[in-house]
């Protein structure tokens, strides 16, 4: 894995034993390899079946899902793909659970719901640093923001960068006015002075920072990165990986392939990809290739090996903990809902 990447096992390892939790187990049903490198002409025909997928329009949401789409890689697994946007994470979860999508892409914030048994996370995507809590005009540190009204979305990487941020300047949510808000409307509300700071995550912190004047970033994820994870992550509900692992599998399985391809500096294309699906200009898509620490495939799968993906997970749990997003009750073995089994058998290719 790459060099900071593995500093922060260092710290991983301080989450320690954990204890039981309430959330279901995954299941561990082995299922044949039924992929091949890609670009192999002998690859053995599978069922095609018809998936889902829930997405955010940003880079993040969609550098891999739509290369695995545009290289093929969902095609050799006997995918048929259909896309679904949302605006945030918790509302990908609700439509899994209710059955209208199979797959789909979380940020930090919503981890908490893996961690609470409501989804399991099925692959590792990447390293985010596109989330930031921002400053408008008069506002230049985060203890400006005592008493001052500050959007945010509740149970998403927004709550998250905003918890972390004022807990480092020994402050709560009780010293500001905090107003929970979608992401569209967070960027409404921050650019016409409706409110006089806001957390959010990309592409609506470029937008922000660059289309109003008198911002000022007052922490991103790497402000932290010394003792906190924000992890992005592909899921499935449990009932949904007990009834179709074969399938969940072959997903995963296309999307390393993808990471492998869009990591290998294949930015420009990747970014076209995006903008087109997400029908954003490409300048804004492509700005955001900074925003994170792109993954292999391969490199999911090593760090599955070693323990560092665990790592990962279990500090991402800690500070979700310490935090506030989840209760000492939630907390659990990162096992109970990361099924790390299933990227261990996908990176088979």
């Amino acid at each position: 894995m790459k060099k900071f990447l593995a500093m922060l096992l260092t710290v991983a390892m301080l989450g320690g034993a954990l204890a039981a939790c309430g959330g279901g187990e995954t299941t561990s049903t082995p299922s044949g390899n039924t992929g091949t490198p890609a670009g192999n002409s002998e690859t053995p025909t599978v069922e095609t079946v018809d998936i889902n997928v829930g997405y955010m329009p940003n880079y993040g949401g969609l550098w891999s899902l739509m290369t695995a789409k545009e290289k093929g890689f969902f095609e050799e697994e006997g995918l048929n793909v259909t896309l679904t946007q949302f605006e945030d994470g918790p509302t990908i979860i609700a439509a899994m659970e209710n059955g209208s999508v199979n797959f789909g892409y979380i940020g930090q914030g919503a981890h908490k719901l893996c961690v609470q048994g409501n989804a399991t996370i099925i692959a590792l995507s990447h390293i985010s640093n596109g989330d930031a809590l921002i400053g408008g005009p008069g506002i230049s540190t985060v203890e400006d923001l005592k008493g001052k009204t500050v959007a945010y979305s509740s149970g998403t990487s927004s709550e998250d960068i905003l918890r972390n941020a004022l807990a480092a300047h020994n402050m709560t949510m009780d010293d500001i006015q905090a107003m929970d808000m979608d992401a569209p409307s967070i960027v409404t509300a921050m650019m016409s002075g409706g409110v006089d700071a806001c957390a959010t995550w990309s592409p609506n912190s470029l937008t922000i920072l660059e289309g109003m004047e008198g911002t000022t970033k007052l922490a991103d994820n790497m402000t932290f990165s010394d003792t906190t994870v924000s992890l992005a992550s592909w899921i499935a509900t449990p009932k949904y990986l007990e009834e179709n692992r074969d399938v969940a599998v072959r997903f995963v399985r296309a999307l390393m392939k993808a990471m492998d391809y869009a990591a290998d500096g294949n930015y420009e294309e990747v970014a076209q990809w995006c903008a087109t699906q997400a029908a954003l200009d490409y300048d804004t898509m492509y700005n955001q290739r900074g925003d994170a620490d792109w993954l292999t495939g391969k490199e999911v799968v090593d760090g599955v090996a070693d323990g560092t993906v665990k790592g990962y997970y279990e500090l991402q749990q800690k500070n979700l903990l310490d935090g506030g997003s989840i209760t000492e009750e939630d907390v659990c073995p990162v096992e109970d809902y990361v099924d790390f089994d299933l990227m261990t058998e996908a990176g088979n290719y």
